[in-house]
């Protein structure tokens, strides 16, 4: 990895800026003070403006068109984040992939360690071993020391985001068992991404609640790879926004109390920019906009269970903030640039 002179501007390309995740990118990058978008693709929307299409962007990109892909146009930049569909980055990466300072993936296509699960629970079969092996997992919390200097991070997916750390620490410290996990979250309507669909009609949304992906939701092998217990996830679509809200319920391995349990997840997050654990529970909209993680815990003795619940912003630190956030380290950049730990309100 090649040493950065922080008096000077980093390139960067955005591979489907004009997605919510890609256009999420724009907003955060517009406040880093040492990144500068120079190449923002949207194959669809090829030729009409960024403005136009997300109107909060005028003021920092007046003049910014989307643009066809163009492979030389992004190599010999500096940082290049891919929000594409999985096969699309799949195919992708390794065009790029030494071509480009830093290679950030939002898809899941190098998330999964294990080749031999994508076709069970993404369709399609990995070709990219190597490529595999080498990504860093992006979410800095868990994976700091392993992201300094990567060329390759694999953004996690956004209830993975909210499941691993609420779950992670307890799990490393043998307070809850490995098994039987029950992992309940729900997301905003952007998580399901910009595209036209019957679910995510604001008809279909509005005054509903509903459960999907019963059982088989393919970001069930991902939480269990980084969490390291076995995991039942039911995901939520709820009618808001943007937001995720994750209860999770586990069983003590050993004799804990609410105490303990707030005490170390504290201790496990202690010097996170973006990580706070409160006694009071968390709610999406205290995290709305920003890289915020707000975590609380439960004991109930009455039942022998253990509650954990974590709130954030599915489209922020559960997808392209958590991606700015693993980029800055792996580029040796502050990492709190270009992000806030303050949500929006009211």
């Amino acid at each position: 990895m090649r040493m950065y002179d922080h008096a000077i501007m980093l390139t960067v390309g955005v591979i489907g800026a004009s997605g919510y995740t890609g256009a999420e990118l724009l907003r955060l990058i517009a406040q880093h003070p040492e990144l500068e978008v120079v190449y923002a693709t949207g194959d669809a929307q090829a030729g009409g403006l960024a403005s136009a299409l997300y109107p909060n962007l005028t003021v920092t990109y007046p003049g910014l068109v989307f643009q066809s892909y163009d492979p030389a146009e992004a190599a010999g930049l500096d940082l290049v984040f891919l929000g594409l569909p999985h096969e699309a980055s799949l195919a992708l990466v390794p065009t790029l992939h030494g071509r480009v300072g830093c290679l950030v993936d939002l898809s899941a296509a190098f998330r999964l360690k294990d080749a031999a699960l994508y076709p069970t629970w993404y369709g399609f079969e990995h070709d990219q071993p190597a490529l595999l092996a080498e990504a860093v997992y992006g979410l800095p919390e868990l994976y700091r020391t392993e992201l300094k200097g990567a060329r390759l991070i694999a953004t996690p997916g956004c209830y993975v985001t909210a499941a691993s750390l609420a779950l992670t620490p307890l799990v490393q410290q043998g307070l809850i068992e490995r098994e039987g996990i029950i992992v309940d979250a729900a997301s905003g309507v952007t998580g399901a991404g910009r595209g036209l669909k019957h679910t995510s009609l604001f008809a279909t949304v509005d005054e509903d609640f509903v459960a999907y992906g019963l059982l088989d939701h393919r970001h069930t092998p991902e939480i269990e790879q980084v969490t390291g217990a076995q995991v039942l996830f039911t995901p939520h679509l709820a009618p808001m926004s943007r937001g995720i809200l994750a209860t999770c319920y586990a069983r003590p391995a050993q004799d804990v109390t609410t105490e303990s349990l707030l005490a170390a997840l504290a201790g496990a997050y202690e010097g996170e920019p973006f990580v706070a654990v409160r006694t009071t529970p968390p709610s999406t909209k205290a995290t709305l906009g920003s890289n915020a993680v707000h975590l609380t815990a439960r004991f109930d003795a009455r039942t022998g269970y253990v509650v954990v619940l974590c709130a954030l912003d599915n489209l922020a630190k559960g997808a392209s903030g958590g991606a700015l956030q693993a980029a800055n380290v792996a580029l040796g950049l502050p990492e709190t640039a270009g992000l806030s730990a303050v949500g929006l309100l009211p």
